[in-house]
């Protein structure tokens, strides 16, 4: 069933064509129940075309309520319609969204050095269920945002944007051309950028709570780069059984996220 846009301000008006960049596409898919009732309720998302099953629709309507609902353009379509809109294997749960990215968050209009949230930043973490994950700790613990490479890391959507659970509407997510002289620019803004790596000198536990954190999480295996670590003032490990040799990054963040975020006795 569909619904005529019954407002001059509703998400289907025409918007001006934001310019892509190579790792972030013009146009992108969002799909799952969270994902896609997450991007609809947020103003700066640009919705292009929106899909849903019959029973998505009614979900999606206790969701949002009727009167926001009332405001969509659906096309009512059976999920093997949706299966083909979308990769392989994608689990849309009966919905999905086609968007334009979101607005292009910038390091100096969205981490604050006055406000005690960390912040996190990615140094090439490339798996979009990882990412996903991380965003939605980064939601959960109340972080700042989420600083990323904009060349290496994958499009927050798809199966990213499923695994944050809507997260990356919550969170502002800032894309980087180089990490180092991001980190460079935090130190400069008064932010303590800790770098997590298991030789690190530091226990999690310990590192000093006078200024706000930027929490450096590193690719698993390669772990993080040599001029990410020389550019934080420090880096610090989380303290674990010594024949286990790592945790999956996206624990390790949010054991650091907890850890950053508690109150101190």
């Amino acid at each position: 069933m569909s619904r005529p846009n019954r407002s001059t301000r509703g998400p289907y008006q025409p918007h001006k064509k934001s310019s892509p960049t190579k790792n972030q596409p013009d146009r992108l898919w969002l799909y799952g129940r969270h994902a896609v009732a997450r991007a609809v309720q947020n103003p700066a998302r640009k919705i292009r075309r929106l899909a849903a099953t019959k029973n998505a629709q009614d979900w999606l309507r206790d969701q949002v309520g009727e009167k926001a609902y009332s405001l969509f353009d659906i096309e009512d379509l059976k999920p093997a319609a949706i299966d083909r809109l979308l990769p392989a294997g994608a689990v849309h749960q009966g919905l999905a969204l086609y968007t334009d990215p979101l607005p292009r968050a910038r390091l100096r209009d969205h981490c604050h050095p006055d406000n005690p949230a960390p912040l996190v930043v990615l140094d090439q973490i490339t798996d979009p269920q990882n990412i996903g994950a991380i965003f939605r700790t980064t939601a959960a613990f109340g972080a700042q945002a989420v600083i990323f490479q904009e060349r290496r890391t994958p499009p927050l959507a798809g199966a990213l944007a499923k695994a944050a659970a809507g997260a990356i509407e919550a969170v502002p997510a800032i894309s980087v051309v180089n990490i180092a002289r991001a980190l460079e620019a935090l130190n400069e803004m008064g932010f303590r950028t800790v770098g997590l790596a298991g030789e690190g000198e530091s226990k999690l536990p310990d590192i000093p709570r006078d200024q706000p954190l930027a929490l450096v999480m590193g690719a698993e295996g390669a772990g993080l780069r040599q001029l990410v670590r020389k550019t934080c003032l420090m880096l610090a490990h989380i303290p674990i059984q010594a024949d286990m040799e790592s945790l999956n990054v996206s624990n390790a963040t949010a054991i650091a996220l907890y850890e950053a975020t508690r109150k101190a006795p």
